[in-house]
């Protein structure tokens, strides 16, 4: 039986099997994890569903890929990050790094799109590693003001625990919780303003 092709703008499935071979349902076809990095790097959308259980298994995958090049001596994750980013799992701060992260990708991306268009106009005598490092400058202190708005608040909170929660009665926890929706609130209108500068 012919497997459905996607609808356009729809991303491509790909099953995985238990013998771990990866299934391409738009070209019916077998594809390893270097052809799915290629995907990734030619803008290609995909999903990676687990063939018996269906699950949706794409950011395992996405991770192994990563593993992959890695190992392959392609260093692109600093030694420092891979250990604060363990450091956060299970951590006060983990519901937060997720869009964080995402975040600071996505403002990189487009300083990368500029950076590319600038290096084809090395002529004009510009230095585009000038403006990469302050880019990585930026993006750096975007993240070290993050961490240090978090981290006080929630060694405090965790300092007081129990005293807080018997100071106030039951209404405490909303007080935290509002106390915490601030400080996010804070932190987006700095992002936003560095994004901005940027642009």
């Amino acid at each position: 039986m012919a497997e459905k092709k996607p609808a356009e703008g729809e991303p491509i499935v790909i099953k995985k099997y238990a013998n771990r071979r990866l299934y391409n349902t738009a070209t019916s076809s077998y594809v390893t994890l270097d052809y799915l990095s290629q995907m990734v790097k030619d803008g290609q959308e995909f999903v990676v569903n687990d063939a018996k259980s269906g699950e949706d298994i794409t950011r395992q995958v996405l991770t192994h890929i990563i593993v992959e090049e890695e190992s392959k001596g392609q260093n692109l994750l600093p030694i420092s990050f891979l250990r604060h980013l363990i450091s956060f799992y299970g951590d006060s701060l983990q519901a937060v790094v997720p869009n964080y992260l995402d975040h600071t990708m996505q403002s990189f991306a487009h300083n990368q799109e500029q950076l590319r268009q600038t290096m084809t106009d090395a002529l004009g005598g510009f230095n585009p590693f000038g403006q990469l490092e302050e880019v990585s400058k930026q993006n750096m202190a975007m993240f070290e003001n993050a961490m240090k708005m978090f981290s006080p608040f929630y060694a405090e909170h965790a300092a007081q625990g129990q005293a807080t929660s018997a100071g106030r009665g039951d209404g405490g926890g909303e007080a935290d919780i509002d106390d915490m929706r601030s400080k996010l609130a804070e932190m987006q209108k700095q992002l936003d303003s560095l994004t901005r500068d940027k642009n």
